[in-house]
């Protein structure tokens, strides 16, 4: 395995929150081991909904359209929550520069043909893009989404779809190969995080139903990462997140501004799409496990 000090960890997220929703874990536990972690964001998630009435004329729909620089502000934040205490934060990237590409909101929806949503970018140059920023950062381990986006969201695919045009060529002109995980959800652990919470659900949340929140079954995991030293960071991550993202009193739930409760787990989940996985190999605690 290569020494601490020249690991190099890319996550690719969507919009800000994703990054701590998905993968925040990780970062936090990596960053406290001393790794190169960088998180590139996608948009400025300009579309989301706002929760509480603080913030709530900042959106796009009818209001100031100034979200997208306020969730900057609260990405800043999160990653600052995910740093170790005492170490420099870690600092918000975005493809091709802040605002470069705009949130293109949900499928279906008018944002989703303005000229300059994500899903409206020429598929070329965002490759290209990507692929430069993999190339001049070198990492050995990429994190992104699966084929569907976790949950379907257009700029979730599009980051998908993106990454896996970009690899292939970035690892040519790097000349080594450049192992890649999608992050994902573990049916059981999602069963028992649920499980744990239901007796503790918020006044104005509720439970989700069957079926209502994305999973993988246990045995498609190739990779299980042990957050549960950096659990709380990842709770006042989310927490920064405040105009997506509501954490439960316990520290233990959050719920977006659906109000649908999720469990915060203590290992977040992978599967590794390359190189590829042997159906008997033992599921990875380490991203960077085999890398010389």
């Amino acid at each position: 395995m290569t020494d601490t000090a020249d690991r190099r960890l890319l996550l690719l997220h969507a919009h800000p929150d994703d990054e701590t929703i998905m993968t925040g874990g990780t970062i936090a536990r990596y960053l406290e081991e001393g790794v190169d972690v960088r998180v590139v964001t996608f948009s400025l998630g300009e579309e989301g909904e706002v929760i509480g009435d603080e913030w709530a004329q900042l959106v796009a729909d009818g209001g100031a359209d100034q979200l997208g620089g306020y969730r900057i502000l609260e990405l800043t934040r999160a990653l600052a929550e995910l740093s170790p205490p005492g170490a420099a934060p870690l600092q918000p990237r975005f493809l091709g520069g802040a605002g470069r590409w705009r949130d293109s909101g949900m499928a279906g929806t008018p944002s989703a043909d303005n000229p300059r949503a994500l899903v409206q970018a020429p598929f070329d140059t965002l490759v290209a893009t990507l692929a430069d920023l993999i190339v001049d950062f070198a990492p050995q381990v990429v994190v992104t989404y699966d084929r569907v986006g976790t949950y379907g969201h257009p700029d979730h695919v599009m980051v998908h779809d993106v990454s896996m045009a970009a690899l292939p060529i970035a690892g040519e002109r790097l000349g080594r190969a450049i192992k890649v995980y999608e992050s994902v959800t573990e049916h059981s652990a999602l069963d028992t995080g649920l499980a744990a919470a239901a007796d503790r659900v918020p006044q104005g949340w509720r439970m989700p139903e069957a079926g209502e929140l994305p999973r993988y079954p246990d045995r498609h995991i190739t990779a299980e990462i042990d957050i549960s030293g950096v659990h709380q960071r990842k709770a006042a991550a989310l927490a920064a997140h405040a105009t997506q993202v509501t954490v439960a009193p316990s520290g233990t739930e959050y719920a977006l501004s659906n109000n649908v409760l999720q469990p915060i787990f203590d290992h977040e989940h992978f599967i590794r799409t390359a190189p590829p996985v042997e159906d008997s190999a033992a599921r990875e605690t380490d991203l960077f496990d085999g890398i010389a």
